[in-house]
């Protein structure tokens, strides 16, 4: 896969270091301020699931780049930075399905107030019992999320530039 020349997944790449840890950081906001969720819930939802499509795309354009480019696996010491780079990119692709699944069900159920003075936009919890657990639960899974893109990007820098 390329565009004008280029190899799709280093482009694609850019967007992925951008959009996963922005996703996780709105999670983050979403999840212990709920005096803000009237206003960050679906754009956090949409981040989600826009982040979850861009690791996705990242990880096939990165196994059409392998296949287009099977020389790469010559030297052992860079087979290796690349199988670390290929194995941490699968897993973030994957962690991704459940944490945008979670944040569009926590955008969904968990209850915020408006700021309209009109009250309008408020909700109420689908789901009080989750009231508690659902916040620290999207926390964790974002700091998961933002762990494994570092740990994916520093695997495939170094693949690149040693």
């Amino acid at each position: 896969m390329e565009i004008a020349g280029l190899p799709l997944h280093p482009l694609v790449v850019h967007a992925a270091v951008v959009f996963i840890p922005l996703s996780a950081l709105a999670t983050i906001w979403f999840a212990v301020m709920p005096g803000w969720r009237w206003l960050t819930r679906w754009p956090t939802a949409v981040l989600a699931v826009g982040a979850l499509a861009v690791a996705w795309v990242a990880r096939l354009s990165g196994q059409a780049l392998l296949e287009a480019r099977p020389f790469l696996l010559d030297s052992p010491t860079l087979r290796d930075q690349i199988q670390t780079h290929q194995e941490r990119g699968s897993l973030l692709s994957l962690l991704m399905i459940p944490f945008a699944v979670l944040v569009v069900a926590a955008a969904w159920s968990l209850e915020g107030r408006s700021a309209l003075a009109s009250g309008r936009g408020a909700r109420e919890s689908k789901v009080p019992a989750l009231e508690k657990v659902f916040p620290a639960v999207l926390v964790l899974a974002a700091l998961g999320v933002i762990v494994l893109a570092v740990l994916t990007g520093d695997a495939g820098s170094r693949a690149v530039w040693g």
